[in-house]
C-alpha cells in the first residue's frame, strides 16, 4: 500500500461514526464554527463544510477556520463538490455527487492523500463508486429529509443490498438522509458502517448533546446487531 493510500484509509476510518454536514444556512442562525464545535464536542469525527451559496474564495476562509477547529478534535474536515478548494485548505478530502466531478478526475486533482467519497442514491451507483475506488460511500436519502431539497430517496433496502456487496474490510458504508435518534438503530442493522446527519445535530437546539445521543444510540445498535 503507497503512502497516500495508507494516509487515505486511517483518514477515512474517522468516518466509521458521526459525520456531520455544516452548511451556513442550516445552523439556525449561528455561527457555523461554534456550531462544527459544538458537534465536535459531541463526538462527531468527520464535519463536512458545504457552502452551496458562496464564490470558493469567499469560503476558502472559513474552510481554513473548521480545518483548525478539526484537528483541535483529531477529526477530519470534507469539502463538499469542490476537490479545488479541498487543495487549497488542505481538508481531508472531498465529497461529490453524481452530477459533480467523476471520482478519477476528483483524484486527479486532489493530493494522493486526500479522500474522495461519493453519493449515492441507487445500488448500481454505488457499485461504479466502489469500482471507482472512491474512499467512502455514502447510501441515501434514507429517509425524507428537508436539509436537501433536490435529493433521492434510497432507502433502507438498496442500503442493505450495498452492504452485501462491499466488503466488510472495504470503503466505509455511510447512511445519509433524514437520520435522527428514533431511526438510526434501523440504520445501524441495515450495515452502515457510520452515518451522517445536517439537522439533526446542526439545526438541534444543543448540537453537542444531540450528536453525542445520536452517536450513542448508532453504537448501540451496531453493538446488538
Amino acid at each position: 500500500m503507497y503512502v497516500g493510500e495508507r494516509t487515505r484509509h486511517q483518514l477515512a476510518a474517522k468516518l466509521t461514526g458521526l459525520y456531520v454536514i455544516i452548511d451556513p444556512e442550516l445552523t439556525n442562525g449561528r455561527d457555523l464554527l461554534q456550531v462544527a464545535r459544538q458537534a465536535l464536542e459531541g463526538g462527531a469525527t468527520a464535519i463536512q463544510f458545504r457552502d452551496k451559496h458562496r464564490d470558493k474564495g469567499d469560503a476558502l476562509p472559513t474552510a481554513q477556520r473548521l480545518l483548525k477547529i478539526c484537528r483541535d478534535y483529531d477529526a477530519v474536515l470534507i469539502i463538499n463538490d469542490h476537490a479545488d478548494l479541498a487543495v487549497a485548505c488542505a481538508a481531508g478530502g472531498v465529497h461529490v455527487g453524481q452530477h459533480d466531478l467523476p471520482i478519477p478526475m476528483a483524484r486527479a486533482v486532489l493530493k494522493p492523500w486526500q479522500l474522495v467519497g461519493s453519493s449515492n442514491a441507487l445500488e448500481d451507483e454505488a457499485i461504479a463508486s466502489y469500482q471507482d475506488r472512491a474512499d467512502y460511500i455514502a447510501v441515501g436519502a434514507m429517509f425524507s429529509t428537508s436539509s436537501k431539497v433536490n435529493t433521492r430517496p434510497a432507502g433502507l433496502a438498496t442500503l442493505k443490498a450495498v452492504r452485501e456487496i462491499i466488503p466488510a474490510d472495504g470503503p466505509p458504508l455511510i447512511a445519509i438522509g433524514g437520520i435522527d435518534k428514533l431511526n438510526v438503530a434501523e440504520v445501524a442493522k441495515a450495515g452502515a458502517d457510520g452515518i451522517a446527519v445536517i439537522g439533526a445535530v446542526a439545526m438541534a437546539e444543543d448540537p453537542a448533546r444531540a450528536a453525542s445521543e445520536l452517536l450513542n444510540a448508532f453504537l448501540s445498535a451496531k453493538a446488538g446487531s
